[in-house]
């Protein structure tokens, strides 16, 4: 029994605000609960559970709570333990794979799984594609293993299988066969990828009849959390389950869709609204995590997108500082400025794990993971891997490594057969085996084979190709080289899932620390014995330092450290203070997403996540030039930053002006080539204009100067508008602002 006088109900709705309340105690009816960012949406749904069961409207076993992430379940059975002396055993409550498991382990027979199946996790799952591809004969040239993977996964996601499947082409051809065969080989060996759990628990409700009808009638109230980022099956799941009795209570933010490229569906917030009949949502509004002017200024960008469902944040806390904004000269100048700020933080008694630095793409990381490692400051990559430690990083270094050193067995064996080329396991196994029985090392066991083994020969070519330019070539054009030359670069731009491609920007960015690299700057000693040691001193000197980056300021368990993440891996998470880096139009939003339907939407409710991670403070950065693919692109600053009224901001773009031109040398600190510091303090004056130089037009807004040319008593001006397009515009008729 659970206690229901008025004492205790009071207790329970406690401290709640009129919205929050409004939602807990809604009539058991279907509603969504459109819940901003930091107003409060798990206590909502852990309190809107106790109070169903208080209340005699529902039991531990008729309520169904679906979350995305297993810490969010253990979470709310935390706060729901403290609420009530409940059975959790009994509740169905857990993630949308959780539940499906659940589901499957007790109906196997009807799922015709044996009772023993077992969950491949993605690494399993891969590990499967490429043993069924070698047994196919399908070279991994041909097909790719994880493109082959993401294809099964997406149709399963979108409640395909490979019979249902059109072959508009050869290659979808090979991949809806290939689809085929795993499913059979997966059937056979009793075992279910994540995808499958959803897929076949749905499959079964909807073809049974008797089993959809009885957990019909025992769940009449399912609740959601995150429902903004359901997919198209998991919505028809939750529907099926449903019928046309059970109340569903989704809690989410349509604002805060961000996971679209994983098949997230925030249309599915409308659709519920309209096949429930739900009239209005419920929104929470009160935010108990941000200052105001923090949430002003995630409100003024959010408005600019169509179709929301429409909600503007508002707190009872002090309005706080200003949001600091640094147009930067460049991307060491931005990155020193967040190092230097941390510190000033840390002085000043804020801890260094509220302390967060975000960016659009993991490949920005490199530049600020540098400085905080010069500075000595402790950080930790969440969600993800330090610059160096990434796969396509260490991929490229395996080559440079045998550049130098063509006896390094560890590297040989990363890289031999990656990116694929033919080399099977069972060769590698015949090298090894020649090189232990000959005491010689794997690559000299790779040259004695590569006479009767084409595809060795190759391999071998390649390495001596590379070696041949060691003390002719300069780094970066070695490290450019590696990654045409081995097909590095080109494996990754042709993967079809986004995630493979972006880590194209990681080896940009690899070329980029190449370009800015000073052997006589590092900490690396060596006494060269012969000439090749000579030529060699540069990478490897370059090689160590990037193995001291990858190793040391690791913050130890329970040691604060500085938060490096990209928006996306922010999501759930808040902070003190926020550092939001690589402002830029282009960067973010992302210059691809300009292209895609929807996406540009998609972006701005990335920047609106991005803003209100921060409860205190946030900083907002740009660079005006980065370095990419070797050369200096200059740009303009993020639509999304002029979004931003200018009240809200505190410009500090100003007071490094002078710094920004003179430089003094300084940049030398920060990596920067002593050929472009020459050039910069040496720059041309056009009409009292320079190349770089942000400039503000009546009609075009804010720009950036690219080109010019002197036409003696005016410049003729090539000023890059971010959104509005490149203009070229007379300085003597322009009436530009010089900012």
């Amino acid at each position: 029994m659970f206690l229901s006088d008025q004492n205790s109900h009071a207790s329970l709705l406690n401290n709640l605000n009129n919205e929050q309340l409004a939602a807990v105690t809604y009539p058991p009816q279907s509603t969504l609960v459109l819940a901003g960012a930091g107003s409060g949406k798990t206590r909502v749904l852990t309190t809107r559970i106790a109070w169903l069961l208080q209340n005699g409207m529902a039991n531990v076993h008729s309520i169904m709570a679906v979350t995305f992430t297993n810490k969010a379940a253990k979470e709310m059975q935390t706060r729901l333990g403290a609420m009530l002396p409940i059975n959790l055993r009994a509740m169905w409550l857990g993630t949308f794979h959780g539940l499906c498991h659940r589901f499957l382990r007790l109906h196997y027979r009807d799922a015709g799984l044996p009772q023993t199946f077992q969950i491949l996790d993605t690494q399993d799952q891969l590990s499967l594609i490429k043993r069924m591809l070698k047994q196919m004969n399908i070279a991994e040239e041909t097909l790719a293993p994880r493109v082959l993977m993401g294809f099964i996964n997406a149709q399963k996601e979108n409640g395909l299988r490979s019979g249902s499947l059109n072959a508009p082409d050869p290659h979808t051809q090979r991949l809806i066969m290939c689809y085929a065969e795993y499913e059979k080989i997966c059937q056979r060996e009793g075992v279910v990828d994540f995808a499958e759990l959803m897929l076949r628990s749905y499959e079964i409700l909807n073809a049974n009849d008797v089993l959809r009808m009885h957990y019909q009638q025992r769940f009449n109230h399912i609740l959601v959390d995150e429902f903004q980022d359901t997919n198209k099956l998991q919505y028809a799941w939750l529907k099926l389950l449903a019928g046309e009795h059970a109340a569903i209570f989704a809690v989410g933010d349509d604002d805060q869709s961000i996971y679209r490229f994983r098949g997230a569906n925030v249309g599915n917030m409308a659709d519920l609204m309209r096949e429930f009949r739900i009239e209005q949502p419920i929104k929470l509004e009160q935010n108990y995590r941000s200052v105001g002017n923090i949430l002003a200024a995630a409100n003024a960008v959010i408005e600019n997108n169509e179709e929301r469902l429409g909600k503007n944040l508002h707190t009872e806390a002090e309005q706080g500082d200003k949001i600091r904004f640094l147009s930067a000269f460049n991307d060491f100048e931005e990155a020193q400025f967040i190092v230097d700020e941390a510190r000033n933080l840390q002085r000043d008694g804020w801890r260094l794990d509220q302390i967060a630095v975000l960016y659009r793409s993991n490949a920005q990381s490199r530049v600020i993971e540098q400085q905080l490692f010069q500075a000595a400051i402790p950080y930790k990559i969440y969600g993800g891997l330090r610059f160096y430690e990434r796969q396509e990083v260490k991929h490229a270094l395996a080559y440079l490594r045998l550049a130098v050193n063509p006896d390094d067995d560890n590297a040989l064996l990363r890289v031999i057969n990656f990116p694929p080329r033919g080399i099977g396991t069972r060769t590698v196994e015949n090298i090894q085996a020649a090189a232990e029985q000959n005491g010689v090392s794997l690559f000299q066991a790779a040259c004695a084979m590569g006479a009767k083994t084409a595809k060795v020969g190759a391999f071998v070519k390649l390495i001596d190709g590379l070696r041949e330019q060691v003390g002719e070539l300069a780094l970066p054009e070695i490290l450019q080289n590696i990654l045409d030359d081995s097909g590095l670069y080109q494996h990754y731009q042709s993967q079809k899932q986004v995630s493979e491609q972006e880590r194209t920007e990681n080896l940009d960015e690899l070329i980029n620390a190449a370009h800015f690299f000073k052997p006589e700057d590092s900490l690396f000693e060596m006494q060269p014995e012969n000439e090749h040691e000579r030529d060699a001193f540069p990478i490897l000197a370059f090689l160590s330092n990037a193995s001291l980056e990858s190793g040391e300021n690791q913050a130890q368990n329970g040691q604060e450290a500085v938060q490096l993440m990209t928006v996306h891996a922010a999501k759930g998470l808040e902070f003190d203070a926020v550092f939001l880096s690589g402002m830029e139009e282009g960067r973010f939003p992302s210059e691809l997403s300009l292209n895609e339907r929807g996406g540009l939407q998609e972006e701005r409710r990335l920047m609106y996540v991005a803003i209100t991670r921060a409860r205190k403070r946030l900083y907002i950065s740009m660079a005006q030039q980065r370095m990419l693919y070797g050369h200096t692109e200059f740009s303009t600053v993020s639509r999304f930053v002029e979004e931003i009224p200018e009240i809200l901001l505190h410009d500090l773009s100003a007071s490094k002006k002078q710094y920004n031109h003179a430089f003094s040398g300084s940049l030398k600190t920060h990596g920067q080539p002593e050929s472009t510091i020459i050039s910069t303090q040496k720059e041309r004056d056009y009409d009292g204009y320079h190349l770089g130089d942000n400039v503000r037009h009546a009609k075009f807004g804010v720009g950036v100067i690219i080109d010019a040319v002197d036409k003696g008593k005016s410049a003729r001006l090539t000023i890059n508008f971010g959104k509005q397009g490149i203009k070229e515009l007379d300085s003597a008729v322009a009436k530009l602002e010089k900012l």
